[in-house]
């Protein structure tokens, strides 16, 4: 028997009496003849790159290395071992299957291993790459457990010093498959509403645990119905989840060491505050070009001297005399900076055509931004509530005080708040018809209309 294989048997034997005896896991880790032999190395990703479809035994002498991210310590994870080519910003992460129990004890996180993979087999399953042994179902190849009596014939521990891992910090929406079986920190989640109060874990069952961030993006957490922490209580509050990124149907799941990868120290998203009112968002010009319709527009106006978020904001319209709401464009996605504008076109094509810039909003036409001249306009509030109207709701503007066919309604300069109830006096309208002191001149564009100025 050669010297490796002896230090090998040595090893196994030792574990053997170990498991054997010892019936509480605290106990010393045995230790490992290190190697820093030179191999002829692959990368994860020239591996994967290997994989033609179907399962197959790898049989060149090569050699993959990565670093430690998986722990079976608190019984999360079982006969596997995770592992990523870099300590850090790491290209690719794959696993290897194996039998070994408390592979903790011999694997620790953070710390180098070379796997010789001559031998081996090399599948998918899901997105997932993975090497190990093999088992057959109806003919069929699929990665197994590596027996137990040639894992350290396969995997080595490098003599390098473990100097840890960091993992990559990403929110659920910029996750990536290339992220897939490597160490992730998810910034900014929460556990769902609905699952607050129950454990990590139904006993003895995989567990599903929906992790949702303050956009409603969403992710699983999965957890064994064996680990230490199954009968835990899910925190109910927000922060950072930190584990190995998985993949399965599309839809990305996280697999945490323990409870430790888990920082809920921050207020939950429902507890935070980011949806404002504001008297200084208004309606300040509405335009129905008598030369264009493809040149309609909105716009709106923040008279304050700070920039306001218009998350939550809605800008509706009337058609005509309908007292049910005709269109609507929700406005959750747009800042207004101090004393800014927000122009909103139904033709943004022309509209750059006819006054030389890009709308800050497209939208389709029959939108708010699309009226003839006798609908009523509206803006909500993120808590639903009518902060500035144009018109009167169920009244047909034609030939009233709020007509603008065929031409603008302007909002005079000096009002500086917004308005629940529709005024003519903070208003100069032109139109073809001059009617209840509006004005008889049909305007033009682009001369007669100053989208973006005030």
């Amino acid at each position: 028997m050669n010297v490796k294989r002896k230090i090998y048997f040595t090893v196994i034997t030792t574990a053997i009496m170990l498991f054997s005896c010892v019936k509480s896991k605290e106990f010393d880790i045995p230790n490992i003849a290190c190697s820093d032999s030179p191999f002829d190395f692959i990368s994860i990703s020239d591996l994967k790159s290997l994989y033609s479809g179907e399962t197959f035994q790898i049989q060149e002498d090569l050699v993959v290395q990565g670093y430690v991210i998986s722990s079976d310590k608190e019984g999360n994870f079982f006969n596997i071992i995770h592992f990523q080519d870099k300590e850090n910003n790491p290209l690719q992460g794959l696993q290897i299957e194996l039998e070994l129990r408390d592979s903790h004890l011999f694997f620790d996180v953070g710390q180098q291993i070379f796997i010789k993979l001559k031998g081996l087999y090399l599948g998918e399953s899901n997105g997932v790459y993975k090497i190990g042994g093999v088992f057959s179902s109806f003919g069929n190849l699929s990665v197994g457990r590596l027996p137990k009596n040639i894992v350290f014939d396969h995997v080595l521990v490098s003599c390098e010093s473990n100097v840890g891992v960091e993992p990559i910090s990403v929110s659920i929406s910029e996750l990536d498959e290339k992220m897939v079986n490597t160490l992730v920190k998810i910034n900014d989640v929460e556990f769902q509403q609905d699952e607050l109060g129950e454990t990590f874990a139904i006993s003895e069952e995989e567990t599903l645990r929906t992790l949702v961030d303050c956009n409603d993006n969403e992710m699983f957490l999965i957890n064994s119905g064996y680990s230490n922490f199954q009968s835990d209580i899910l925190p109910e509050f927000m922060g950072t989840a930190t584990g190995i990124l998985t993949i399965e149907s599309n839809e990305f799941g996280l697999m945490i060491r323990s409870t430790d990868d888990l920082n809920f120290d921050q207020k939950r998203c429902e507890d935070l505050v980011d949806e404002f009112t504001s008297s200084s968002i208004l309606i300040s010009e509405i335009a129905d070009p008598n030369n264009n319709a493809g040149a309609r527009f909105v716009e709106l106006y923040n008279t304050s001297a700070e920039s306001l978020s218009l998350k939550g904001w809605t800008l509706i319209r009337y058609t005509n005399d309908n007292t049910e709401v005709s269109s609507s464009i929700d406005l959750s996605e747009f800042e207004m900076k101090e004393n800014g504008f927000l122009v909103i076109s139904p033709n943004s094509e022309e509209f750059e055509n006819i006054y030389g810039f890009a709308p800050d909003v497209s939208v389709g036409t029959n939108s708010p931004a699309d009226s003839n001249g006798d609908d009523t306009i509206v803006l909500i509030d993120p808590f639903g509530n009518l902060v500035d109207i144009f018109g009167v709701i169920g009244e047909d503007g034609s030939n009233t005080n709020h007509e603008f066919e065929d031409g603008r309604a302007l909002r005079n300069i000096g009002i500086v708040s917004n308005s629940s109830v529709f005024n003519s006096n903070e208003w100069t309208i032109y139109n073809d018809t001059g009617e209840a002191g509006t004005i008889n001149l049909p305007q033009n564009a682009p001369l007669d209309f100053t989208p973006n100025e005030r």
